[in-house]
């Protein structure tokens, strides 16, 4: 097992995290005694960084149980604080002793903000009292590092960064999201503020392992050295010297064993040209056969109307490269503002026109964010908004009372 710096922090983490939201199942039962034997034999191989959350049902209380048998101290726990459930620094407060108890710990190594879609998700949470939450909870040895998790866009994610005094950041990246979410842009720019960054979402979920199209994994076969196309994007991924670590969801005992074996060998920067030529052919290739043409550069935004363009092309991409992939929900996550954010679903587009003017790639994007209209905005897409905003709105009541302390 390797191992890098995170960041600032200086601790020195494996380069493969532990996921534990995809842990083992039987059925539709959690199959505790295999996960606890992947687990804990992926510590005893080297992996020392293991991730849950509040949300991640059940979980939290799994690994603590896990782990109370002598292995706590050989690991750094990362968990999350979920906003949707907090309106007030109490709720804040109560959470994380709910989550100190779960997991058998007195402290935990990385409290993340889970999935700050927007600046103004983080804004809300300040409001409820936030700063002198954390401040208190790390005073208190209950958490060592604070940090966020984010799939909202460059910008957004450029912001966030700014704002506080974060030790870690965790973002979606793998060789097909390089311009998407922060990217690479937003990876850099973390790391060069002394971030650590950690990588969810590698290989898209699976996607970029078993959902290629053949075109793709023949420029992969017809490579000089012979490797999976999960090698292949994990490789990519640690190309990268401003990654910690990615996360992998493992549940399978030969794929905890493949990626170990890959965790040993790849450091930064070791790509040769070849392969990384041969990574622009993989992209153009998915590009070619997407129906939006779309690099993700972003030089159209910001849209005067609110659209995440990008957004909205990689999601209508991916469901339509992907048959049988379920994306409505993603939709609706990432333009509804259902986190305190704005709107940003395509047909607010007002047909302006100042995107096409500004688009290197000469795209007709009036028209496919009318495709995506189409494709995602059915009758019950704008009752569904109202109501999800309605719903955090009447949660967000209380953001101007003072915080409970």
């Amino acid at each position: 097992m390797l191992y890098r710096e995170m960041g600032k922090t200086g601790d020195k983490v494996s380069i493969l995290g532990y996921g534990c939201m995809r842990f083992p199942k039987t059925g539709s039962r959690v199959d505790e005694g295999r996960a606890e034997r992947q687990l804990l034999s992926a510590i005893d191989r080297g992996v020392n960084y293991v991730d849950t959350a509040y949300l991640y049902f059940g979980n939290e209380a799994l690994v603590g149980k896990i782990l109370s048998n002598g292995y706590r101290d050989k690991v750094f726990i990362a968990t999350k604080l979920p906003p949707v459930q907090v309106n007030s620094q109490r709720d804040m407060e109560k959470l994380l002793d709910t989550q100190l108890t779960r997991l058998k710990t007195d402290h935990i190594d990385y409290y993340l903000m889970h999935n700050l879609m927007s600046f103004q998700a983080w804004e809300r949470l300040k409001q409820l009292g936030a700063l002198d939450f954390l401040e208190k909870a790390k005073a208190a040895g209950k958490i060592r590092r604070a940090a966020f998790s984010s799939h909202g866009p460059k910008e957004q994610f450029i912001k966030l960064v700014d704002d506080y005094s974060w030790d870690m950041a965790q973002i979606q990246f793998n060789y097909l999201d390089e311009n998407n979410q922060a990217g690479r842009e937003g990876l850099e720019y973390a790391a060069s503020k002394g971030l650590g960054v950690t990588i969810m979402e590698p290989l898209r979920g699976g996607y970029l392992v078993n959902k290629l199209p053949a075109e793709v994994t023949d420029i992969f076969d017809r490579a000089p050295v012979k490797r999976s196309p999960a090698e292949w994007g994990l490789r990519w991924v640690w190309n990268h010297p401003e990654v910690s670590l990615l996360l992998s969801g493992m549940n399978d005992e030969a794929q905890i064993t493949e990626n170990l074996r890959i965790a040993g060998k790849i450091t930064p920067e070791s790509l040769t040209e070849a392969e990384l030529r041969m990574f622009v052919d993989v992209k153009e290739t998915i590009a070619k056969k997407a129906k939006v043409p779309c690099t993700g550069c972003a030089y159209c935004m910001p849209c005067p109307a609110g659209v995440d363009i990008p957004g909205c092309f990689s999601i209508y991409n991916d469901k339509l490269l992907h048959k049988g992939l379920n994306r409505e929900t993603s939709y609706i996550i990432r333009t509804s503002g259902f986190d305190g954010g704005a709107k940003s679903y395509a047909s607010l587009c007002k047909g302006c026109g100042a995107c096409e003017k500004k688009c290197p790639q000469s795209l007709p994007i009036r028209q496919y964010l009318s495709d995506v209209t189409r494709e995602f905005e059915r009758f019950y897409f704008k009752p569904a908004v109202g109501a999800i905003q309605g719903y955090m709105k009447l949660r967000g009541g209380r953001k101007n009372q003072r915080p409970e302390n």
